[in-house]
């Protein structure tokens, strides 16, 4: 095999193993994205335009729509199932790579602003006013866009490595696990970064929203009232189902070392991650939400 140190273009193989049958999954796919898009933008226009929505918990809600809308890889995806040759340059796919994984990581800080807040409005009511803060939300909020992109740029360009393994991705988008499969360098500290980098965006994010959700779960037991148990926690829910469909797929396609991963499970997890969790979220969020349905219908 030709050395390929630095290819011009990678080839993204996709979903190429069904043959003709690969077009059909782009009018279900199609689908699954134009809910979410719709789904998400209704979310950001009823929260800039309800004046009932204009509160820290709405806010953060308004940010994550936001960044599930900024989509880097199903509209490529559903381009590349009606279309050969399915290539992607060299730079395309790092800037790819880089916009995914940042948007993702910061999807998983605000899912843990998110929890920051419902942790100060249950245990610290009285203190809420001060300590949530509309100062202190757009800090929080601007922490988790900013911070992810300026830690992925050391990890993008650290991606020049030597590709002698061809220039074929087995994936649908330019994910970290084929890219290094393609290398021939030695990527165990490149691995250990990445490893490194996945701790303080997804597993750090899910610390704090498990030990916020551990607090908020002991008050709201120890409340006198019956009614008032059962609304915090009814409340409470639409948010504890999001934490478990967002941070489901990302563990398992993350956590574990790169080269470990098998491909096909890799490419399963991720449709989930960008495919049908973001379509589902929308619902997830406003169906038990009665003050969304209220602004909606008025």
């Amino acid at each position: 095999m030709a050395n390929l140190s630095h290819p011009s273009e990678f080839v993204l193989l996709g979903f190429s193993s069904l043959g003709g049958l690969q077009a059909l999954l782009n009018g279900p796919f199609l689908m699954l994205y134009l809910l979410a898009f719709m789904g998400h933008t209704v979310i950001i226009v009823m929260v800039i335009a309800g004046t009932h929505l204009h509160t820290p918990m709405y806010f953060f809600l308004g940010h994550f729509s936001q960044v599930l809308l900024t989509v880097t890889t199903v509209p490529r995806m559903l381009l590349d199932l009606l279309s050969t040759p399915r290539v992607i340059s060299f730079t395309g796919c790092l800037v790819q790579f880089y916009f995914s994984f940042s948007l993702g990581s910061t999807a998983f800080l605000i899912l843990s602003d998110m929890a920051l807040h419902r942790l100060v409005a249950i245990c610290h009511p009285l203190r809420y006013s001060t300590l949530m803060s509309w100062a202190v939300c757009v800090q929080l909020a601007g922490a988790s866009w900013v911070s992810p992109f300026l830690a992925m740029a050391a990890t993008v360009l650290s991606r020049r490595l030597s590709y002698c393994q061809g220039n074929a991705i087995n994936h649908f988008f330019c994910d970290n696990t084929p890219l290094l499969q393609l290398s021939c360098s030695n990527t165990s500290l490149l691995e250990f970064w990445d490893f490194v980098m996945v701790l303080a965006s997804v597993l750090s994010s899910f610390l704090v929203t498990l030990i916020s959700y551990s607090y908020i779960v002991s008050a709201v037991l120890r409340m006198p009232s019956a009614s008032g148990c059962g609304k915090a926690f009814s409340t409470r829910g639409s948010h504890l189902t999001l934490l478990y469909t967002g941070y489901g797929s990302p563990i398992f396609l993350y956590v574990r070392p790169s080269k470990a991963h098998s491909v096909d499970l890799n490419k399963t997890a991720a449709l989930v991650t960008s495919v049908l969790t973001p379509c589902l979220n929308p619902f997830i969020l406003t169906l038990r939400n009665e003050i969304f349905k209220a602004v909606l219908w008025r």
